[in-house]
């Protein structure tokens, strides 16, 4: 069983960046959105998956792909045939309800909403069920389902029908939010957050995280994800 892990933010606020510290050679990017992934040299450091016709053998550390079956199926891939990746990065995840919903807009009815939740459900699962020595990161835009005055921060959805078949921060051990923090000197820093302040669904093993902020750093939070376990 993978550790599964989602970091939530809106956009340009760090959930992306802090994929920038893991070791290229160890990290397989599923990148649903297909943008450039916003690190240094990330052309050179993350190219696309490619198969070899004579030796079969498969190299590359990057699928674009916002297709379920497709996702399932790199997942697969990664888990049995390349043991030398350690983490897998979904990014951009919610575009897996957001993108099926916009090409089903004129259906009617109901019932696919029912589907687009099942479809999501599928490849958490499917991520939940790697191997153990596998980290999966899924990073997906949040939403405020309070006010401005009482803020509640959760992983953006495709509304209510959606939220009512699953609650999918419970199939995460481990939810951190992104955040803006000014510190001492005036400058804007990129944080994670690691537990809930009531103001969003941020959560954590009790004893993994000491601090409430810590870097928006992916490599750091593996580590501590290690020594916890260990």
């Amino acid at each position: 069983m993978s550790d599964l892990c989602a970091i939530v933010g809106e956009s340009g606020s760090g959930k992306s960046s802090g994929i920038r510290n893991l070791n290229p050679q160890e990290t397989f990017v599923i990148n649903v959105a297909n943008k450039p992934i916003p690190i240094k040299g990330s052309k050179q450091l993350y190219k696309p998956l490619i198969q070899d016709p004579e030796t079969k053998k498969f190299t590359g550390n990057l699928y674009n792909t916002s297709n379920v079956e497709q996702i399932s199926k790199i997942m697969k891939l990664v888990d049995k045939t390349m043991p030398q990746i350690k983490q897998i990065i979904i990014d951009d995840a919610q575009y897996l309800m957001a993108f099926e919903a916009m090409d089903r807009a004129l259906e009617k009815g109901f019932d696919k909403f029912s589907q687009i939740a099942q479809h999501f459900y599928l490849v958490l699962k499917e991520a939940i069920n790697l191997r153990d020595n596998l980290k999966v990161f899924v990073l997906c835009h949040s939403e405020n389902v309070g006010d401005a005055l009482n803020p509640k921060f959760k992983i953006k959805t495709q509304g209510k029908m959606i939220d009512n078949m699953i609650t999918v921060e419970g199939l995460f051990t481990y939810v951190l939010f992104t955040e803006r923090v000014q510190n001492e000197e005036g400058k804007m820093e990129y944080k994670f957050v690691t537990n809930s302040d009531g103001s969003n669904t941020a959560k954590t093993p009790m004893g993994c995280f000491e601090d409430y902020y810590i870097d928006n750093d992916l490599q750091f939070v593996i580590d501590k994800i290690n020594e916890y376990n260990e």
